[in-house]
């Protein structure tokens, strides 16, 4: 399996006048390819979420139902960072579409009737999806960090990033119209996303190269001349995992600041999600239709968010993300409490999700970006990985999942919101720990900028 996932070799230069239209299309097809991968990657998510309204009326509890959910970020967290060292030392082109074509597996077979026996069924089906899932963002992390450069990542990472809104939103109906045609709603929820998920990962496989040297290209640093602080000539050289861990990522003090904010963030951004469905059912009486289009409003509005929210912060703040994090992170302080106090009008509720989607992408994106810009690119699956275990398995499994799903079973919806503001809070709070450092890096790529 190992020799199977290598890096592909480099190659020979190619001829100086083939350079530059070489890079320039295949920049754009590895893009594609990440943005399609990793956009089927969320058709075989979150599928279990549409699915707790129909485990509910067969008698399953939320505290059972939230215990189930925690293992797909229990497990997307753990895989994230242990994967995305592997990913670090693997071919991007091969890995990203392996773990997209597992995770589909994994949902097919969770359609069967034997999948959604009891929780614990649940709870392993759970547990495969999420670490199959952590096979996804850390190649596209390696695929952006070979292919673009440092002064175009942020603007480059909100478009990418918005895939997983567009795999995401549309999902639910994608799931919706599975049941409609099949008239199964394990058919709808688990088989169909499957099926077109596997015909994605073919597609991606087709596109995706691994870097730019193993296309007889140099290095993307030389080619538009955008050289990082810690960039040398030993940035090309595959490290060791001993190397990337140690060396890089476990002593980076504003790295372990961004992973605690990332845990906040995530549980905000699932804490809304994942129990979306049964809010706006159980407290406001909301059909299956209507649930599937407000989930897809909250996933399609980060498309412009994200992007803006990565345009702003290359351009207005010249690669300052704290401060785009924190101005965007009270906004969505503010219309989680509108969501969560409204009781009478449903284009309230329209309008909130949109804006909480629309607002809290930005941040998770920009998370990102700083863990690829605080260390060097052959340990950026590593160094995001860190940032996504936080998120996956604090933010998500303890607090959105486990914790959001027995607060509001036994105090009531009321308290769940509550944690939600605070964790805005604390957000807003470790990512200004990060504020320092971020300006060091700026000024001393512009003293590189200048020599």
């Amino acid at each position: 399996m190992w020799k199977f996932l290598q890096p592909d070799t480099h190659k020979p230069l190619l001829a100086k006048e083939k350079i530059d239209p070489e890079y320039k299309k295949l920049r754009w097809q590895v893009f594609i390819g990440i943005f399609v991968g990793y956009a089927g990657y969320y058709l075989v998510r979150k599928n279990f979420t549409m699915a707790m309204p129909h485990l509910t009326d067969m008698g399953f509890d939320k505290d059972g139902l939230g215990f189930a959910l925690s293992a797909n970020a229990i497990a997307y967290g753990f895989s994230k960072f242990l994967m995305g060292g592997v990913s670090d030392r693997s071919n991007a082109r091969k890995f990203l579409p392996l773990g997209l074509i597992l995770s589909a597996i994994a949902t097919l077979l969770m359609g069967t009737k034997a999948g959604v026996a009891s929780i614990w069924v649940m709870f392993v089906f759970q547990f495969l999806i999420g670490w199959f899932q952590g096979m996804g963002w850390p190649p596209c992390g390696r695929v952006m960090t070979h292919w673009f450069s440092i002064k175009e990542r942020g603007t480059k990472m909100s478009i990418w990033n918005v895939a997983h809104n567009v795999g995401g939103g549309l999902m639910a109906p994608i799931v919706a119209y599975g049941i409609l045609w099949f008239g199964s709603w394990q058919a709808g929820t688990f088989w169909f996303p499957a099926i077109i998920a596997i015909i994605i990962a073919l597609i991606s496989y087709a596109l995706i190269r691994d870097t730019p040297q193993s296309c007889g290209l140099p290095p993307v640093e030389e080619y538009r001349n955008d050289y990082p602080k810690n960039y040398n000539e030993n940035s090309e050289k595959e490290l060791t995992a001993k190397e990337i861990f140690f060396q890089y990522v476990l002593n980076n003090k504003t790295l372990w600041f961004i992973a605690i904010a990332n845990a906040f963030i995530y549980f905000i951004r699932y804490g809304v999600l994942d129990w979306a469905p049964t809010f706006l059912s159980e407290i406001k009486g909301y059909d299956i239709k209507q649930i599937g289009w407000a989930y897809s409003y909250y996933e399609f509005a980060a498309i412009p968010g994200t992007i803006l929210c990565g345009w702003l912060s290359d351009k207005v703040f010249k690669g300052r993300r704290a401060i785009t994090t924190i101005i965007y992170m009270v906004l969505v302080a503010i219309f989680i409490v509108i969501y969560w106090l409204n009781r009478s009008s449903v284009l309230l509720d329209s309008i909130s999700l949109i804006a909480i989607g629309f607002l809290i992408y930005g941040p998770v994106m920009l998370i990102g970006v700083q863990a690829l810009d605080l260390a060097p690119k052959k340990a950026a699956g590593t160094a995001a990985g860190l940032t996504g275990f936080f998120g996956y398995f604090f933010g998500t499994a303890i607090l959105a999942n486990i914790g959001m799903g027995a607060v509001v079973q036994h105090f009531g919806w009321n308290y769940g919101f509550i944690m939600l503001l605070i964790s805005c809070a604390l957000a807003i709070f470790f990512v200004g720990l990060t504020y320092k450092e971020e300006q060091y890096l700026i000024k001393e790529s512009k003293k590189i900028e200048i020599n």
